[in-house]
């Protein structure tokens, strides 16, 4: 008993200590003219999808949720991010090259139609990013229009 209650008190005291660990926050006040929105006509519902559905993650800027405070959450949330900013990031979409954007549209359609985006583990926990049938319809639609006017 008392090796648990010891083994329980550094983690205890390990938990607390990593709370002090500074993450990187993925927020900005500023519009960057490279955003989608502002270099392609992105219609008002569309943007809404995009908004609810791909920002958190493919964006520079998180609207993060209150247990991002709460370490390791917090650093698991920070990977997952820039994994996504990485792979595609709205906010930088028009510095893209058109062969890259034209690539990632037709990316975003593919993982849109299959139910591979948004994650199933983002929906679960944020109801509201889920996407309709006919939110993802209009979606890969509008999609697949900028893709072919490119």
């Amino acid at each position: 008993m008392k090796l648990f209650k010891k083994v329980f008190i550094v983690l205890l005291v390990a938990f607390a200590g990593i709370q002090f660990i500074p993450t990187n926050r993925n927020q900005s006040n500023k519009e960057l003219l490279s955003d989608i929105s502002l270099t392609y006509n992105v219609p008002e519902n569309i943007q809404s999808i995009l908004k609810a559905s791909c920002y958190n993650c493919h964006s520079n800027n998180t609207d993060y949720p209150w247990y991002n405070k709460v370490q390791p959450v917090s650093w698991f949330l920070e990977s997952h991010i820039e994994q996504g900013k990485a792979e595609l990031n709205f906010s930088e979409f028009g510095s893209y090259s058109l062969r890259r954007q034209k690539s990632k549209l037709k990316s975003m359609a593919s993982q849109i139609k299959n139910d591979k985006m948004p994650l199933s583990s983002y929906t679960l926990i944020y109801r509201n990013a889920k996407i309709s049938k006919n939110e993802k319809l209009l979606l890969i639609n509008w999609i697949n229009n900028l893709a072919d006017s490119l």
